[in-house]
């Protein structure tokens, strides 16, 4: 008898339990999203490495230093020497260092001059090498050729034989020249869902002797990209080339680097979190208005109820029912809302850092969010089905002279 009284309900109020629900799925796709893409972002940043350890640079910020040369997000602290990166490049506790010279840009797009050894050598991930696509190869040293990332090239249009000039900065600047230097992009990376698939990548010396630049550029480095025999190389290296009035920053480990940049942000994680659960309040508490206000049309109704044998409790649980089938239903809604932000915030987070969330993953908060959503609900049905529960039924009956 609840279940159809529940029904019957929802059917002779359609409108306000569809607005009412879809109150409910705003806030259920918002809080999901806000706790979904805050998670995955902390994980997935924090793991993206590019398959290095450390990244040594010139003195300054360890995190301004990784953003630059593993994420490509910020300005270059300094350049470092070639003799810098020799020293590096022979410590016994390195297994591998690859130069970064940094500096120019094509519409934005960072580009970035390095040594085939990076597309060669190093795993992004573990047993998964660089490669690029049919009819493409790496570049070759000494040669105006250009291998771009995945993400860059279906951005641009660009394939196997564009040519491009690069223009002087690492941000887009219209009034900036471009450089005399033609490049041929001779390949296009498979995609590695890293930072890697935004960039343009030349070789070393492109950059680094391009017309413009300072002459002084030819010996010198933007970033060595390390990887280390073993993690204990990582805290001995850590101790004597960040000493104090050294020259260098020996930025390691990657991922406890970046976990600092998150924790600096935390407090607008906890905002958007806030909200969140302030609209959720907001829209449980639209189910007890909705409710609420329909019972004086619902009361002889509830009367006549009672009166044919329904029990107190009956019309409680059916009121408390409603309410918990308007959360559900909101609930249920909330996933599609969630996955149309999510996957907007998502394609975002991909444009600017060439890190690729995966929200649809599973995450605690699927089975979690829902039960919280119905949990409000039910708490807002609790007055109208007080109402409902101690409605007069003699006097609500007998007809109004």
């Amino acid at each position: 008898m609840i279940f159809n009284l529940i029904y019957r309900s929802l059917r002779q109020h359609a409108l306000a339990t569809l607005v009412t629900a879809a109150s409910i799925a705003l806030a259920a796709g918002l809080l999901l999203t806000v706790w979904v893409v805050k998670t995955q972002s902390q994980a997935v940043f924090a793991a993206t490495n590019s398959g290095f350890d450390a990244v040594l640079g010139a003195r300054g910020s360890k995190l301004q230093l990784v953003l630059n040369a593993i994420f490509h997000l910020e300005a270059s602290p300094g350049n470092i020497t070639a003799q810098d990166y020799e020293l590096i490049r022979r410590h016994p506790a390195v297994k591998a260092a690859i130069p970064l010279a940094l500096g120019d840009n094509f519409q934005g797009w960072r580009i970035a001059g390095t040594v085939p050894a990076l597309f060669a050598d190093i795993e992004y991930l573990p047993g998964r090498k660089y490669a690029v696509g049919a009819g493409g190869r790496f570049f070759a040293i000494g040669q105006h050729e250009a291998v771009v990332g995945s993400y860059a090239a279906r951005r641009l249009g660009w394939k196997t034989g564009t040519t491009f000039h690069p223009s002087h900065g690492v941000a887009f600047n219209p009034e900036a020249h471009d450089h005399e230097e033609e490049y041929t992009v001779v390949g296009v990376l498979e995609p590695t869902n890293t930072p890697v698939d935004r960039v343009i990548w030349i070789p070393l010396e492109g950059v680094q002797t391009m017309s413009g630049h300072n002459p002084l550029a030819a010996t010198e480095l933007s970033a060595v990209l390390i990887q280390l025999r073993a993690p204990a190389a990582g805290l001995m290296l850590n101790n004597q080339l960040n000493a104090s009035g050294g020259k260098l920053t020996f930025a390691y480990p990657i991922g406890s680097i970046v976990a600092e940049l998150f924790n600096k942000i935390g407090w607008m994680d906890r905002v958007l979190t806030l909200i969140a659960w302030l609209v959720a309040v907001m829209a449980s508490g639209s189910v007890l208005v909705s409710i609420y206000n329909s019972m004086s049309a619902r009361a002889r109704d509830i009367a006549i109820l009672r009166a044919l044998g329904a029990r107190r409790r009956t019309v409680f649980g059916a009121v408390v029912g409603e309410a918990a089938a308007i959360g559900l239903l909101g609930a249920a809604a909330g996933y599609a809302v969630f996955a149309a932000l999510a996957a907007f915030v998502a394609s975002l987070i991909q444009a600017q850092t060439g890190v690729v969330l995966e929200p649809l993953q599973w995450n605690p908060v699927f089975w979690w969010s829902p039960a919280v959503f119905v949990g409000l609900c039910v708490l807002g049905g609790l007055v109208p089905a007080i109402k409902a529960y101690r409605v007069p039924v003699a006097e609500t009956i007998a007809p109004v002279s």
